[in-house]
C-alpha cells in the first residue's frame, strides 16, 4: 500500500471504546479483530501508509492527529474524482484554497482535548475567509 500510495481508511475496533467483546466466541473473535485493529494501524504507521480516519487517539501524537485531520483528509478528498464535493483545495492555506483557520488559547500539541471545547479555547476562528469569532488580545 505504502509503494503504490493506496489509501487505508480503517473501521477502529477497540474495547476501550466500542465496548464490544462480551465473553464466549462472539468476544474471542472481537478480540481478536481488535488486536487486527492495533496491528493495521501499527503496521500502517511504520510502513509510511496513508491513513484518513476522524478522532482516533490511540496510534497518534497530536501533531500527526492535527496534520491527518486538516490536510491528509483532505489530499484523500482531492483524489475522489466527481465524488468530491469541494470547487478548491483543501488542507493547504494558499490564495483560492478553501480554508478554515483557528487560534487557539493554549498548545494542542500538549493538550488536544482542547480541539473539544471550541466556545472557550479557540479565540480566533476564520471560515471560508471570513472572520466568525475574535476573542484574541
Amino acid at each position: 500500500m505504502a509503494e503504490t500510495q493506496t489509501w487505508s481508511s480503517l473501521q477502529a475496533f477497540l474495547d476501550d471504546e466500542d465496548k464490544v467483546g462480551a465473553g464466549g466466541a462472539s468476544g474471542a473473535k472481537a478480540q481478536a479483530m481488535i488486536r487486527g485493529t492495533d496491528r493495521a494501524y501499527e503496521l500502517g504507521i511504520k510502513h509510511g501508509v496513508r491513513i484518513a480516519w476522524g478522532t482516533v487517539t490511540r496510534w497518534y501524537k497530536p501533531a500527526d492527529i492535527l496534520t491527518v485531520a486538516t490536510s491528509t483528509n483532505a489530499n484523500l478528498l482531492a483524489e475522489s474524482g466527481p465524488r468530491n464535493p469541494y470547487h478548491a483545495p483543501l488542507g493547504v492555506i494558499s490564495a483560492g484554497a478553501i480554508a478554515d483557520l483557528i487560534l487557539v488559547d493554549d498548545d494542542p500539541l500538549q493538550n488536544l482535548d482542547l480541539v473539544a471545547t471550541p466556545q472557550t479555547a479557540f479565540t480566533v476562528i476564520i471560515k471560508n475567509g471570513e472572520l466568525i469569532k475574535s476573542e484574541a488580545a
